[in-house]
């Protein structure tokens, strides 16, 4: 019967009785398992998750007198679903970086944002939106720096760089080719903006390409006092699809840009100040 059933199941049946006769090892290294993943669950929650398995194992062999291979350790913690809440490094953008294939710009602006113009400069950055259970949207939006209507939005669900493509393609036909001779696209030093696809469709339309000091917000501070204003006024959180963020976000940028007056602006709204810009 046992040749019978190993010629059912493809095994030999020597292969079988070695399975068979291993029983006793399976279970010890199992309860070693066990045992090794109470000790390395107990440091990992110690840190309060935020520990990969080579601090892990650092602290095995420093605090608790354990060697473990490193292996080991990260075996047992896919093993049991610990995952370091800790930032992992980006291969991509090390590959973008040592091949130059990312390259940023200058900073033509200086926070000069207003130069009295309309549709000279443009300042361009995205934000997440939380809604729902625990989703995440993310908008990326294009500003006036003279008049500081919103030209341009694009909302979705994911972080592609297609987002700040098609906000492009928004302005570009909001503006319908009555480009400023002197026109400044300004942004952040994010990967979606020194990708060699936006910075080609860029130029191609015609503007130059301006971009903040790293880590330096105040470079481009007028688009985050919209965010800012946006994320004060608005609640995303009872929003169930991405469609109805964007209908919220829409309604809002509508109300901005048609409806809230603006001290600084002369008490007009944005869309007010265009015109006495215009007629001035």
């Amino acid at each position: 019967m046992t040749r019978y059933l190993c010629e059912l199941a493809a095994v030999s049946p020597s292969g079988y009785y070695r399975w068979l006769t291993a029983e006793l090892d399976r279970q010890l290294r199992v309860a070693a398992d066990e045992r090794d993943i109470d000790l390395i669950k107990r440091h990992f929650d110690e840190l309060r998750g935020k520990a990969g398995a080579l601090v892990i194992k650092m602290r095995l062999e420093q605090i608790s007198g354990v060697v473990m291979n490193h292996k080991k350790i990260r075996r047992l913690m896919r093993k049991t679903g610990l995952v370091a809440a800790i930032r992992q490094a980006n291969p991509y953008r090390k590959m973008a970086k040592a091949t130059q294939e990312h390259q940023t710009c200058p900073n033509l602006l200086k926070r000069q944002f207003n130069q009295g113009e309309p549709e000279k400069v443009f300042l361009t950055d995205i934000t997440y939106l939380r809604y729902g259970n625990g989703q995440w949207a993310y908008l990326s939006c294009v500003k006036d720096g003279a008049t500081r209507q919103i030209l341009a939005e694009c909302v979705a669900a994911t972080l592609e760089v297609s987002l700040v493509e098609r906000t492009l393609n928004r302005l570009l036909e909001r503006l319908d080719g009555n480009i400023h001779p002197e026109a400044i696209f300004h942004s952040d030093q994010g990967m979606h903006y020194t990708h060699p696809k936006t910075r080609l469709k860029i130029a191609k339309a015609g503007f130059r390409q301006s971009m903040s000091r790293r880590g330096n917000c105040w470079d481009n501070a007028s688009m985050e006092s919209f965010f800012g204003h946006m994320k004060d006024e608005v609640d995303f959180k009872d929003c169930q699809t991405i469609d109805e963020v964007r209908a919220r976000v829409a309604d809002y940028i509508q109300y901005y840009n048609s409806e809230r007056y603006q001290w600084t602006l002369k008490k007009m709204t944005p869309d007010e100040f265009r015109g006495h810009l215009l007629a001035s």
